[in-house]
């Protein structure tokens, strides 16, 4: 295997897209002793924003588990970076870049994983005319809601740069495309419909994009074994379909083999002329293990209870929202009638609007200075704020709330 054989397209002050790549919407502040590269800056502004530290207590594929040793979302987060890093330090490409996408891909992600994801969309379609997609979701977070204080002790958005900003939004590993280069022309990141719809800019973005099928494959069928979903029996026919790959030696099925195996491969088969890419052994596995896990796993008997409980408590807490509008008193509305009722729901909520919205005479503080995104005398975009509200709740504070709706 050729190490950096990437190096010369690595994107840094060499590269051609270097301007536009560490663009921001905004300048953040300067220091005169910085020692962060501007994709560095990027990676501790994501680890410390509160939607990352959300992540601990979102599921990744099995819902709340009791058990400390089944994946998390944040768990899936440092995983993908780990892959990343380790593919992006091989090649020859920027880590610092990777590592920013990698930690921030999933902000953005529903409670309850992608049955959470399903419920929201569909509600969205209903009531905003979009649908939600985690993705671009993750991308509206990092611009919109996510905030910092400065030296100064003021609030301010993260002002991410273009690269990872544009990593974010396309780093969906859902699909089984192959051999995947950058697009050359930058574009409106919220031109972006739908998943899978452009290439990323860089190709530490691609990178990313493979990392996230890798890291999450090996591990749910960890997981699966571990909660007795997925039997040996099935494992056996794991096995089965790696021996129909001849050109694929795995000595075991377990998270350590498949990760190790996946990036070795990716490594060998890339190339700034192909493409990065699997070989086609290895990627006909990868889709024979989705495959088996989409029979097998996940939509497993034991999780359509859990699915229909997620769908209740998210449309109770929707409806429940959505039922409190008053235009531009709403606020006042929450607080002063549902306040004793439902104090934690209310609150919070009320912190929401009043941090994200254009109302005039709010107790937004002074040093808050994010932008406002919702017009409040708007229901539409009431009824948006109310669903970027719940996408942003992990599964445990969704669970609070619901409890505070059915208690009396």
């Amino acid at each position: 295997m050729k190490r950096d054989q990437f190096s010369s397209h690595k994107m840094d002050e060499n590269h051609f897209h270097w301007k536009e790549c560490i663009t921001r919407q905004e300048e953040i502040y300067e220091r005169q002793d910085e020692v962060r590269s501007p994709f560095a800056r990027d990676y501790t502004r994501l680890l410390h924003c509160t939607a990352y530290r959300r992540l601990k207590h979102k599921t990744q594929v099995f819902f709340a588990p009791l058990n400390d040793h089944i994946c998390t979302r944040i768990e899936h987060v440092n995983h993908v970076a780990s892959v990343s890093h380790t593919i992006s330090a091989s090649l020859g490409l920027n880590t610092e870049l990777a590592a920013a996408i990698a930690i921030g891909h999933d902000i953005g992600h529903a409670p309850f994983g992608h049955t959470g994801e399903a419920i929201l969309s569909g509600i969205a379609s209903g009531e905003t005319g979009c649908r939600f997609w985690h993705e671009q979701n993750s991308l509206r977070f990092a611009d919109f809601f996510e905030t910092l204080p400065d030296p100064n002790g003021n609030e301010t958005n993260l002002n991410l740069t273009y690269a990872v900003r544009d990593g974010i939004i396309l780093h969906c590993g859902e699909y089984d495309e192959n051999q995947l280069i950058p697009r050359n022309h930058k574009i409106n990141l919220y031109d972006i419909v739908k998943p899978g719809q452009y290439a990323p800019y860089t190709w530490e973005g691609c990178v990313v994009k493979f990392s996230d099928k890798i890291a999450y494959i090996g591990r749910d069928i960890e997981d699966a074994l571990t909660l007795n979903i997925l039997t040996f029996g099935q494992l056996r026919e794991l096995t089965a379909i790696i021996k129909n790959h001849s050109g694929v030696t795995l000595p075991r099925i377990n998270n350590t083999v498949l990760i190790n195996c996946f990036i070795s491969d990716l490594c060998q088969n890339s190339s700034p002329e192909k493409g990065i890419g699997f070989s086609d052994d290895y990627l006909a596995l990868m889709s024979a293990f989705r495959e088996f896990m989409r029979t097998n796993v996940y939509v497993h008997k034991r999780l359509e209870v859990y699915q229909e409980y997620a769908k209740l408590i998210i449309e109770s807490i929707y409806a429940t929202l959505k039922d409190f509008y008053r235009a531009e008193d709403t606020v006042e509305w929450l607080r002063r009638k549902h306040r004793n009722k439902y104090p934690l729901l209310t609150e919070y909520f009320a912190e929401w609007i009043l941090k994200f919205s254009d109302l005039q005479g709010s107790a937004k503080s002074k040093r808050c200075t994010n932008a406002s995104i919702y017009k409040i005398g708007n229901p539409k975009d009431y009824n948006q704020a109310v669903i970027d509200f719940i996408t942003g709740m992990t599964d445990s504070f969704a669970l609070r709330v619901f409890g505070e709706l059915t208690s009396f």
